[in-house]
């Protein structure tokens, strides 16, 4: 399927530590040449001097990135034709790349970052197309409601990320109730590259991240993916599956008219 995985990076964060954000967000939208299904491929920030200065930073950290194999040639070049898309759409300038040059013939990639504003963003729904590769777009917005108008016009994400200090989430107070209906897991100043396997991780969101929204491909509840209810009435207990049995037979815990129990019934 299909994701972008916005990260916001809101005004007190970026002021505060800017510069190691940028070095964050390279290090994930790079890890493995960029092929995860978690990249970060739109970055948002409020316009102004730190977003200066973060952008620096991150171009100069771009600059110094090694090229990276990527998986085979046919990704290599749908990454390229996305990319290209999208960096050479009205109103997108290509804000650092890569000083090293790929190998084409080792099906290589250089990482690069594209850059425009909340307003082409929004006047552009082709921008909104996943790069996946070593490539993210930042949106450089307005203010708090240009934000909310980028964030509110997606499709569905497995990811979304926020970076915030102080402030930040009191004045941007509805962003994560927005992010929530946009992605299955919401990442608080970090970031979404790598998936733990744990019981708590959600691997999943709204179309087209992927087809069905209630279910997780990571984790001890994506083994629901493969299962569907099935109610017995009335059959005879020693027909019945073994969790279902009066006695209780595998000491599993479970509902008996609303109340958990391990017991027989």
């Amino acid at each position: 399927m299909s994701s972008l995985n916005p990260l916001v990076i809101l005004p007190a964060a970026l002021r505060a530590r800017g510069a190691a954000i940028a070095q964050g967000l390279l290090a994930s939208f790079t890890l493995g040449v960029g092929q995860f299904c978690t990249k970060p491929g739109l970055v948002f920030v409020p316009q102004g001097a730190d977003t200066d200065q973060f952008m620096t930073a991150l171009g100069a950290a771009v600059a110094a990135a090694p090229c990276g194999t990527m998986l085979t040639p046919g990704i290599r070049e749908a990454f390229v034709e996305h990319r290209d898309r999208v960096a050479h759409a009205a109103g997108v300038r290509v804000a650092a790349a890569a000083s090293a040059v790929a190998q084409t013939d080792k099906t290589q990639a250089a990482p690069s970052v594209g850059v425009t504003t909340g307003a082409q963003f929004l006047a552009s729904p082709e921008l909104a197309i996943e790069a996946f590769g070593p490539f993210p777009l930042v949106i450089e917005c307005a203010d708090a409601s240009e934000i909310a108008r980028c964030v509110r016009s997606l499709e569905g994400q497995l990811t979304a990320t926020v970076h915030a200090d102080g402030e930040d989430l009191a004045t941007f107070s509805e962003l994560l109730g927005d992010l929530e209906q946009k992605a299955g897991r919401i990442v608080f100043n970090s970031f979404p590259t790598g998936v733990e396997v744990a019981p708590a991780m959600n691997h999943g969101g709204p179309y087209p991240a992927t087809t069905d929204a209630r279910f997780t491909s990571v984790g001890t509840a994506a083994m629901l993916r493969f299962a569907r209810p099935v109610c017995y009435q009335n059959v005879p207990d020693d027909r019945l599956p073994p969790p279902l049995q009066n006695r209780n037979p595998l000491g599993i815990h479970r509902m008996v008219n609303g109340a958990y129990t391990e017991g027989a019934i």
